[in-house]
């Protein structure tokens, strides 16, 4: 299973475009989630199988041939994984508030599209307290980077920023009882102003809100125990 992130201009048909010519290659589109929009495009994200037959490339070729399309990235997504919502994600949360940075950081993955999250006390300098499996080891003065820890933001961090380390982009988000979580990504996109209007709603659910009584049934299976999307298997920023 694939998720590939799409660039396409905002006009009628433009969407139903790039079904068409994944379908000629018998792509199966599973899921299409819009996650930002200006004045004349949108970016979208597909889940997506494809035939074994059926290079990457060819996703690539076929949706880059249309007018105004571009393929940002794609990726493999973990098959059963499902889709964790982020009114799933906010019940989770607000049931057990004293691990809701934890259970936000295991989640980024699967729910911000990144490779890494961190739990950080800020109470005095900065230091980790939680990690994903595929997170850095920070100290504390490469954490002082990801401040202020009061307000949800982005931070760039060239390649290099650790050694052997590609270039990323993350997002600092504060929570409850001085800690705050930071989500990385690595390579491009930076984090969409929709993004960090989901976090920042996210984290803000801890500090009293209550999760709506009518969201669904609670997902069995712990979101700490998802696997992180893997590294791009095409990115149009590589090389």
């Amino acid at each position: 299973m694939l998720l590939m992130r799409i660039s396409l201009p905002r006009r009628p048909g433009a969407l139903g475009t790039v079904a068409t010519a994944l379908g000629s290659l018998d792509a199966d589109i599973n899921l299409v989630e819009i996650v930002e929009k200006g004045p004349d495009f949108e970016i979208d994200e597909f889940i997506l199988d494809l035939p074994s037959a059926q290079p990457i490339e060819a996703i690539v070729e076929a949706c880059d041939a249309l007018d105004g399309v571009e393929v940002q990235w794609i990726r493999n997504y973990p098959r059963g994984g499902g889709i964790e919502s982020d009114l799933e994600l906010l019940r989770r949360m607000n049931a057990d508030t004293c691990k809701a940075a934890e259970m936000l950081a295991s989640a980024s993955p699967i729910v911000f599209r990144a490779q890494w999250g961190l739990v950080l006390d800020v109470s005095a300098g900065p230091r980790v307290t939680f990690g994903t499996p595929a997170a850095p080891d920070l100290d504390a003065e490469i954490l002082k980077r990801f401040g202020p820890f009061d307000s949800t933001h982005r931070v760039a961090l060239d390649k290099g920023w650790l050694p052997g380390w590609d270039d990323h982009h993350a997002v600092v988000a504060p929570m409850p009882a001085q800690r705050a979580v930071v989500v990385g990504r690595r390579g491009e996109p930076a984090f969409f102003n929709s993004e960090l209007a989901r976090l920042d709603y996210l984290v803000g659910s801890t500090r009293g809100s209550a999760a709506p009584a009518e969201i669904g049934p609670t997902i069995n299976s712990a979101l700490k125990q998802r696997q992180a999307l893997a590294a791009p298997l095409y990115s149009r920023n590589s090389g």
